[in-house]
């Protein structure tokens, strides 16, 4: 095997460190809202952020700090997104000066982000007053820290893995949140991820952005793209493998690595949709290529009608084909044969196109599980692409009606 899942999250990497306290944004004192994750010498650094035009001045902070490739920490509140206020650059500032004042180092050594209610003023001073507290309460313990960037997340996400290379084990960590405004492009509500391995920045970058697109780029919960999406990696070297350079088996290795603690925290992400019963998984086999595989897997997990017929348990599969159709992939419809699995068994709905009897009952029986996959097979090409999403709940609406009260 090329990786060996572990437990915890940023801190199960040798000389990473993490933090999550209460400081005041959020109402409930029960809830932790300011994170930091720290490394203990300088690190490599790279992220991918939301495509989304209106994007939080965190983010536009943190691509400023990463023109070198190099960051030493990641700062990070939840309840309040300081996007689109007047005096959101400067509250991003005054964070990330205030980390650094207390850390001794630049402000320039932290990524930043936040993430909650978007619009209003980022109550920056119960910040300034958390940060020697987050400092204080670093330690090797990740939970703090998953739990400090969640929202309306019902569960903490933490992912690592190890891996062999030049006979020096790597490791590989990460922590992610999301629950609604979920439907990433270029990047994931919010994900942090540590790693020892060695890796020029330029890599890193691609390298990243690769693990994002078989990941975090498959899932989605509503269709909306957050104005805060960011994931990022700092890579601190110190596992002692010979630096990657260039694409080798080594790169290989790393990606692999990576895209499994990615894979892992996106599915959980799908999982825990706002008021989600179930995850759904779909897997399109046999396309003409592996991008219109994923569109059509994306279209089907993203469709509102075909969300809502998983949660009542109801298998239509005209609701899959229609959704295919419009994913804007290059396929032939009497190619489609489609069938939906679970712990339950499998049954086929649909064959060359046409929708087929089948036992509604045994049907109900599958789909009603906590996990099901939708299967589409064509016979067009070697084409394949599997999407994450979950089902669409009365709850979602209840969640969403009042999320700023």
């Amino acid at each position: 095997m090329d990786f060996v899942y572990i437990d915890g999250g940023v801190t199960a990497v040798p000389g990473f460190t993490a933090s999550g306290i209460h400081c005041g944004i959020r109402k409930n004192s029960d809830k932790r809202d300011l994170v930091l994750v720290m490394a203990d010498r300088e690190c490599t650094a790279a992220a991918v952020y939301t495509t989304n035009k209106v994007k939080a001045a965190p983010l536009w902070l943190t691509m400023e700090h990463l023109k070198d490739g190099c960051a030493r920490g990641i700062i990070v509140n939840s309840g309040n997104a300081n996007a689109c206020t007047a005096d959101g650059m400067d509250a991003a500032k005054e964070m990330v000066d205030a980390i650094a004042a207390e850390t001794g180092l630049r402000r320039e050594d932290f990524i930043v982000n936040s993430t909650g209610v978007i619009g209003q003023q980022l109550p920056v001073k119960a910040i300034v007053s958390g940060i020697p507290e987050l400092v204080n309460q670093l330690s090797t313990d990740s939970l703090a820290a998953a739990e400090g960037i969640m929202t309306t997340d019902t569960f903490p996400k933490c992912a690592a893995v190890t891996c062999e290379m030049d006979n020096k084990k790597v490791t590989i960590g990460g922590i992610a949140k999301g629950s609604g405004m979920i439907h990433p492009n270029m990047a994931t509500m919010l994900a942090f991820v540590t790693t020892d391995c060695a890796i020029e920045p330029e890599l890193l970058q691609q390298a990243l952005k690769e693990s994002v697109d078989s990941s975090y780029n498959c899932i989605s919960v509503d269709g909306d793209t957050s104005t805060n999406d960011m994931t990022a990696i700092l890579a601190s070297g110190a596992a002692g493998n010979r630096k990657i350079t260039k694409k080798n088996e080594n790169y290989h290795q790393f990606l692999k690595a990576l895209t499994a603690v990615n894979l892992r925290l996106a599915k959980e992400i799908a999982r825990d949709g706002e008021g989600a019963t179930k995850l759904i998984i779909c897997q399109v086999t046999g396309a003409q290529t592996d991008a219109d595989a994923h569109g059509m897997a994306k279209s089907v997990i993203a469709s509102s009608l075909v969300k809502a017929a998983m949660f009542g348990s109801d298998a239509n599969v005209g609701r899959v084909l229609c959704a295919m159709g419009y994913s804007g992939a290059e396929f032939e419809p009497s190619n489609v044969d489609i069938s939906f699995t679970s712990i339950a068994g499998t049954i086929l709905v649909c064959q060359q196109g046409e929708g087929l009897a089948f036992d509604e009952k045994q049907a109900k029986e599958i789909l009603s599980q906590k996990e099901v996959a939708i299967e589409v097979n064509l016979t067009e090409g070697r084409g394949i692409g599997v999407a994450y999403g979950c089902d669409l709940t009365y709850d979602y609406v209840r969640i969403n009606g009042d999320y700023r009260t």
